[in-house]
């Protein structure tokens, strides 16, 4: 499955821990409050994204994309810490924010500015628990299926994103699924919607679509299990329908 979030932040949060002991040490102990709080909150993601847990609701994220204000002070170590480091590896990897998979369709990273939005007014599905929708899209209609990084949307999660692009499509609007990068969660929406919209057979051909038009994408584990689950679901309420 490779390294998970959990895993990531708990070093973030012992790294932070060895610098408060380390600035207390030396007297600095004003100085040093601040790492053992980002230490603090660091642990405590860890804790809320292990797959025994899977709490994304935690960062309090609401449904049109919002954090309450309690949350940004909160958790903001975590929050602006992963903002920056978004808009860092976009500039160092040079990836484009978006791409076209098929017609009307796109996936991405999340998008910082009306310049890393595709074109024609997209509806907007959102697969991350840590990152906003900015205030200039609020004309853009928005679904959000909050998750955590290198997690998957529940196959009820997906089949609820699905039903909704679904809907958008045929209304004619263009689709954008994104996550922090366009490569994982984003990604396991993405094939259940090409499958849902009948360009593909199944959800493995949709990645390998996918994967020719954004090159850098990888699901792990958990999301293709989760792809697995909701097509065995799918399969199964479609024979019940006949």
């Amino acid at each position: 499955m490779g390294v998970g979030i959990s895993f990531l932040i708990s070093l973030k949060a012992t790294v932070h821990f060895i610098v408060f002991v380390f600035l207390r040490s030396l007297g600095f102990t004003l100085l040093s409050l601040p790492f053992l709080y980002a230490s603090l909150v660091s642990l405590l993601i860890a804790l809320a994204s292990h797959p025994s847990i899977n709490l994304p609701m935690l960062l309090g994220k609401k449904s049109d994309g919002s954090f309450p204000i309690w949350s940004i002070i909160l958790f903001s170590p975590y929050i602006y810490f992963v903002r920056i480091f978004s808009v860092l590896r976009r500039l160092n990897s040079g990836e484009e924010p978006y791409s076209e998979v098929c017609e009307g369709l796109y996936v991405g990273g999340w998008p910082n500015s009306m310049t890393t939005l595709p074109p024609g007014n997209p509806a907007i599905i959102d697969c991350t628990c840590e990152f906003p929708k900015l205030r200039e899209f609020e004309g853009h209609s928005y679904l959000c299926v909050p998750t955590w990084d290198t997690r998957s949307p529940q196959p009820g999660e997906i089949e609820s994103a699905v039903k909704w692009g679904c809907r958008k499509r045929a209304q004619n609007r263009p689709v954008f699924v994104h996550c922090a990068y366009g490569h994982g969660r984003s990604v396991a929406v993405a094939c259940a919607l090409l499958v849902a919209l009948s360009i593909v057979e199944d959800w493995r051909e949709a990645e390998k679509l996918i994967k020719k038009r954004r090159p850098n994408i990888q699901m792990n584990a958990l999301q293709r299990k989760a792809l697995e689950e909701w097509s065995k679901h799918r399969l199964s309420t479609a024979r019940r329908e006949k």
